[in-house]
């Protein structure tokens, strides 16, 4: 017999958390190592790099919605969501290599090769990840069993990106022997390798238990007017667009900010790992402290802190090397609770709205949420080349005043400004832990276990 809708096994939660961590291995990748790559090995200017990553972060979110319908449409012996783990996995894997190969030809060449590759490749992560994170949404129908999933789902990203951060520097390295290119090529194809892996492990040992609303599915119409009419969503995307910003920007400029600004580049990768483990503390906390606190005041709290603690970076010297990690690993240890909760609490929106109107839509919910995270991940590594270019960064060379203090800026106070905005328009989330119970209890009234095909 198949067990309770709320209850998930220690076992299938670790198995799903390992697609988690395979996906950081590309999703950390690009957000810390790209930038870099593409300016100091592949060879854009950062002007170029900047509209690259923009323009291809908000078409990715337009693909977003797109797979959230196609995966809410989709049924097969093993599920609406699962499959694409088998079917997607493997592209990502190769095309995030793609992604890190430096062709030879020339300027313009390598600029429409950059894109090409990029957007493939992050189109194909798309295809993986919006079907992955609406599973959360699936596999329980208690807002609890989801919190500690998702708690558990980062943790495992945390460390997964602590695997590629940490490492990384070294590996290019020791594989390329000299040659950046050569070494981010071969570093690109062991992580990826492994999290291929992962993700195959993850189809063949999670399960579906919640049933989609009986029927045909919802018309597209209806499903995103749902969607606009849910408040719980649009502050959930706002609030997760600017985090996703304020990382964006301070997780592209560490590399820059320990080669130019500390002159010691071999510190970026301790400064990065101590940062990950504060953020998988943080992630492994959230559920306790959201039902200590709440998740809404643990939310707004976490960023407040957030805000505080990237400001209190501004003013430190760069030899003041203590107080640089502290504060940093204070502000990754706040940024576990923002990012477990943006993803935990759409299973909620979901929920809201099936309550409200009777039709469930639940990767379109996620596929939405997902596409404000692209955007912000879009702004925010505009705004890292855009203040890059504007300060007068030049690769591999001493940097002027101006770039020094763009490259400091990017690392504090404009993480700060924006995690306080965000702070703000949490306030307005209306689905309180009370109002949860009673959604929670008149659903479960409605489904019906799902028997898990094998």
């Amino acid at each position: 017999m198949s067990p309770p809708p709320q209850h998930i096994p220690l076992p299938e939660k670790l198995a799903y958390c390992l697609t988690e961590m395979g996906a950081n291995f590309v999703w950390r990748g690009m957000m810390v190592f790209l930038p870099i790559f593409y300016t100091d090995v592949f060879g854009l200017s950062p002007a170029d790099v900047a509209l690259l990553l923009l323009v291809s972060r908000l078409s990715d979110g337009v693909s977003d919605l797109t797979m959230g319908m196609i995966a809410d449409r989709v049924n097969t012996r093993w599920g609406k969501f699962r499959p694409w783990l088998l079917w997607a996995g493997p592209l990502v894997a190769l095309l995030t290599v793609a992604t890190f190969y430096t062709p030879d030809s020339g300027y313009l060449g390598k600029l429409i090769y950059a894109y090409v590759s990029y957007n493939l490749c992050i189109f194909a992560y798309t295809a993986l990840t919006i079907p992955f994170t609406a599973m959360t949404g699936v596999m329980s129908g208690d807002p609890d069993e989801r919190t500690k999933l998702t708690s558990m789902r980062f943790v495992f990203a945390f460390g997964g990106a602590l695997l590629l951060q940490g490492f990384t520097t070294k590996l290019v390295a020791v594989l390329g022997q000299g040659d950046d290119a050569m070494g981010y090529r071969n570093t690109m194809i062991l992580f990826c390798s492994v999290a291929l892996v992962c993700f195959l492990v993850s189809f063949w040992k999670t399960r579906e238990r919640i049933a989609p609303v009986p029927g045909k599915s919802p018309p597209l119409g209806a499903s995103l007017r749902d969607l606009l009419t849910n408040k719980a969503w649009y502050v959930l995307c706002a609030t997760g667009a600017l985090f996703v910003v304020t990382a964006s920007m301070k997780q592209g400029s560490i590399m820059y900010f320990f080669t130019y600004v500390i002159g010691n580049q071999g510190l970026a990768a301790w400064f990065m790992v101590l940062g990950l483990i504060g953020s998988m503390i943080g992630a492994g906390l959230t559920g306790r402290m959201a039902r200590r606190w709440g998740r809404k005041p643990l939310m707004i709290g976490s960023l407040v802190v957030m805000a505080i603690t990237s400001l209190a970076l501004y003013g430190c010297k760069p030899d003041s090397i203590v107080a640089i990690f502290g504060w940093f690993i204070l502000s990754e240890f706040a940024a576990g609770p923002i990012i477990t909760l943006c993803i935990a609490l759409l299973a909620d929106a979901a929920d809201y709205s099936e309550w409200k109107h009777g039709r469930r839509a639940t990767a379109l919910t996620y596929s939405a949420g997902s596409f404000s995270l692209k955007c912000g991940t879009g702004i925010g590594g505009f705004l890292l080349g855009s203040v890059l270019a504007s300060t007068g960064y030049v690769p591999d060379v001493a940097q002027s005043a101006s770039a020094l203090q763009g490259i400091t800026l990017l690392m504090s106070v404009l993480p700060a400004v924006i995690a306080a905005v965000a702070a703000g328009v949490f306030l307005w989330y209306p689905l309180t832990e009370n109002r949860m119970v009673e959604i929670k209890t008149q659903l479960l009234d409605r489904r019906a276990l799902v028997p898990t095909p094998n």
